[in-house]
């Protein structure tokens, strides 16, 4: 294995990882696009040294390259084409709502996230059986 395509690998799906967790989507684009080249470059590291081409009859089976993670990464290419398409279209039109491509808060989120904390820190979170949270049920004793 090579270490530098490694280490390479590692530091475009780690900066990947930290821009899609920014708010604005040019930022989230830009990190889908690092991480999914992290990644590509990883399959492609991890599926050993080159060889031959894998058509039948070429070479032999030892010295042929196996051809499926090569089909990874297309399929991975053809998927993040995709997404980035998608991402696009979304920050175009929030830039023509808003003038920005900031992702707002959710007013709705928030607010059941308030009722959930509301929920949890009330004094019959606890209650199962109509006594105080802080009894224990009686064990009979023999």
């Amino acid at each position: 294995m090579n270490l530098t395509l490694l280490l390479v690998a590692g530091a475009l799906a780690g900066c990947g990882v930290y821009l899609l967790l920014e708010r604005s989507l040019t930022r989230v684009l830009v990190g889908l696009v690092l991480l999914s080249n992290g990644v590509n470059v990883a399959l492609l590291v991890s599926s050993g040294p080159a060889g031959e081409a894998a058509f039948y009859g070429s070479a032999s089976i030892d010295e042929m390259t196996d051809p499926l993670p090569q089909a990874l990464v297309l399929t991975a290419i053809v998927i993040t084409l995709g997404t980035v398409a998608f991402l696009l279209a979304m920050a175009h039109r929030s830039w023509q709502l808003t003038g920005h491509d900031d992702v707002q808060d959710d007013t709705e989120d928030a607010r059941i996230r308030q009722l959930a904390d509301d929920d949890a820190t009330s004094d019959s979170y606890g209650l199962t059986t109509g006594g105080e949270p802080d009894d224990e049920p009686e064990e009979d004793g023999a």
